[in-house]
């Protein structure tokens, strides 16, 4: 599960550096940015600085910051704002959290472009440009990247291409560059690369494309592969038995690793939690729990060795994996002070584990769920005592739909579509939770909507090796037609008990930071920024951004005074508004909600579509880049979208695109009328075939 080939998968070392800008440039710039990223330093909650994507190494995403504050935020303005011109197209998401460097604030697009603000001014200081492929096919979920990495004097880049990179932190100039992984083989990095120690450490995206999940770590300082753990074991490895022996699904196995990684330096590991297995919705070919998907993972940081792992869903058929990044905290737990790590799943429960051993904080009962052979479902799930942050059940069907064993969650499925709660977009996602580690407190965001599930029968013997890269997921990914809705919780580690529930109009696709100033900030999908009471959720403020505020934001001190900066872009999966908007708040601000925001989104003066002559291969365009991700390949429905069967003139496609639908949001002002009726008429010939 691990290798220490230094030689595998380089592209270009440190000599690219050297080509490129010279070898004493190079060490010049290097010797001038040597932040002492040391243990100490990166585990200390964040002050004048946001060193890291989750703020210290434990992904807390506190800020001990307090000028800003309960009593005074009323007060917060806006003290400037920008356009950074890019991620602006209708593909991309803007889920990128802020890391922040004496006065210097690094932010990454959509587009995986890379640009460096002064924060007393909110100039540019540099910019990188990532220039993707645009032929890329295999991003799973919209073209989004959660953020860099920085130490050693380097921001590090992780890309939708596969390619891994460090940038010189002063200058912006590209250091070294590691083809990591290929796209076209399924994979794509859209978390936040991490540094610690000489390594900069990253995971990969791709389960839905038949790749095998894996985390690598490089030498930060040339680019060399140092260790790679799989999150699927191979034949001999620790855990193969849990996966088919009389076939090779497990070289296509999933487990993705979407987000940062944590690290305690004291015991030496690094803990990541896994995506589902592949196929997602049939089991059929792959008998036995499926390790280490669905599981929290811990390894020894420095080799990459496998240290424990805990499996929050055994055999998984509901894509109920854990996409936001584990937190890990230390608490009296039963009148002991323990070392913990929490895991949220999309499953909507949270798991409490001890993270020297892996062992639960807090009994997890292995419980008997309804079965179905052909499925190959698990006899047991494990489940959390405590309370769940979202229904698990259906309460009221929607018109058309027949609830089998009330819609509760583990209920198995086969080519008859059921529905069931959490759907495969319900729980908790991407978005990062936050700690308060004077209370005890973590505070999560979810989204409640059920899903449709449904099996494609597959062949004994598939995944064949030429899967690869293509979409592998053993049925659609279904939704009802019914809107989701958010869900904010707060949850108190010492009980795994809520603390404090509110539903959202919209889901909650946004992460948050909690302060000591008694402040929650998070973002919302109609561009607002909101600050909260943590102790009940009150609204205290709020400021219109311009655009979706789906990412993080960071809290930080400079010259006296404390900051917060945003980044409000926009995301694919909560219909929000797209923007390319970077803003810094402070009590010392002078711009207020009544400053027009203007972003650079395409604007549509028209009310129909026109009879323009329709271009099939520009609707093709459009579609790959606007609708696929959503829609499927073929229409056949994909990460959040129906399929398009009943599509059937070009009119009314035209209409739906343009005005939007039930959680689909409106093309009208990205889209032009000649793209409108392009891609209209690309459905109705897609469907055709």
């Amino acid at each position: 599960m691990f290798n220490t080939d230094k030689s595998t998968n380089v592209f270009n070392t440190v000599m690219f550096a050297v080509l490129l800008i010279g070898p004493t440039t190079a060490l010049s710039q290097l010797s001038s940015v040597s932040p002492a990223f040391d243990s100490e330093a990166l585990i200390a909650h964040p002050d004048s600085n946001w060193l890291t994507n989750g703020g210290n190494l434990y992904n807390q995403r506190y800020s001990p910051r307090d000028r800003i504050n309960r009593e005074n935020v009323a007060d917060l303005k806006g003290v400037w704002h920008i356009n950074l011109g890019s991620g602006l197209d209708q593909h991309y998401s803007g889920e990128a959290q802020p890391i922040v460097y004496e006065g210097v604030i690094y932010i990454i697009t959509g587009a995986d472009d890379v640009f460096a603000i002064s924060v007393e001014t909110g100039e540019q200081l540099w910019s990188y440009e990532a220039n993707l492929d645009s032929e890329i096919d295999t991003v799973c979920c919209g073209w989004t990247s959660r953020g860099v990495g920085m130490g050693d004097g380097k921001i590090f880049v992780g890309q939708l291409d596969g390619k891994l990179l460090a940038l010189d932190q002063t200058s912006g100039e590209v250091l070294w560059i590691t083809q990591a992984e290929r796209w076209q083989d399924g994979y794509s990095i859209t978390s936040a690369p991490l540094y610690y120690n000489g390594l900069v450490i990253t995971g990969f995206a791709g389960a839905e494309f038949a790749t095998r999940g894996r985390v690598k770590a490089y030498d930060a300082s040339n680019g060399l592969l140092v260790w790679t753990f799989y999150t699927v074991p191979s034949p001999g490895e620790f855990g193969h038995h849990t996966w088919s022996q009389e076939n090779d699904v497990w070289k296509f196995g999933g487990g993705t690793v979407w987000q940062t990684p944590a690290i305690d330096p004291e015991l030496g590991m690094i803990y990541f939690a896994t995506g589902n297995p592949g196929p997602d919705f049939n089991g059929s070919v792959r008998p036995g729990d499926n390790l280490f998907t669905a599981s929290v993972v811990a390894l020894d940081v420095m080799t990459g060795e496998y240290r424990w792992h805990f499996q929050q869903v055994h055999h998984d058929l509901w894509d109920y994996d854990s996409a936001t990044p584990v937190v890990l905290f230390d608490l009296e737990i039963d009148g002991q002070m323990r070392k913990g790590i929490v895991s949220t799943n999309k499953n909507a429960w949270a798991y409490l584990l001890d993270r020297k051993t892996g062992e639960p904080l807090l009994d997890i009962v292995e419980t008997e769920v309804p079965q179905e052979a052909r499925q190959l479902t698990a006899a047991t799930q494990p489940i959390p005592v405590g309370d769940a942050m979202a229904p698990q059940e259906v309460l009221i069907p929607p018109q058309g739909f027949q609830l089998v064993n009330n819609g509760r969650m583990y209920t198995p499925f086969w080519t008859e579509g059921i529905m069931l709660a959490p759907g495969p977009s319900g729980g908790t996602n991407w978005p990062p939770s936050s700690y308060d580690p004077r209370s005890g407190a973590l505070y999560v965001c979810l989204t409640d909507r059920a899903g449709v599930f449904t099996a494609e029968e597959l062949s004994p013997g598939m995944p064949e090796p030429e899967r690869a890269g293509k979409r592998y997921t053993g049925g659609p990914f279904g939704n009802t037609p019914l809107p989701p809705t958010g869900i904010f919780a707060a949850l108190d580690m010492h009980t795994n008990r809520l603390i404090w529930q509110q539903a959202w109009p919209d889901r909650c696709y946004s992460g948050s930071i909690n302060t000591a100033g008694n402040l929650l900030f998070v973002g919302r999908n109609d561009g607002r920024l909101t600050a909260m009471d943590p102790d009940n959720g009150n609204l205290l403020w709020e400021f219109q951004t311009g655009a979706g505020m789906n990412s993080t934001v960071s809290v930080f001190e400079y010259k006296g005074e404390d900051y917060v900066v945003a980044y409000a872009a926009g995301n694919v999966f909560s219909a929000s508004p797209r923007g390319d908007n970077l803003w810094l708040f402070g009590l010392n601000g002078s711009i207020d909600e009544s400053v027009s925001v203007v972003t650079t989104m395409a604007t549509n003066d028209s009310d129909h579509t026109g009879e323009l002559p329709a271009s099939i291969e520009a609707g093709r365009i459009v579609f790959e880049s606007a609708c696929q991700f959503c829609h499927g390949q073929n229409g056949e429905g994909g990460q959040n979208a129906p399929t398009l069967a009943s599509a059937n003139t070009t009119a009314n496609i035209a209409s739906i695109v343009q005005r939007g639908g039930i959680a689909m949001p409106t093309f009208e002002q990205i889209l032009t009328p000649q793209q409108i009726r392009d891609v209209s008429a690309y459905v109705i010939e897609l469907l055709a075939e």
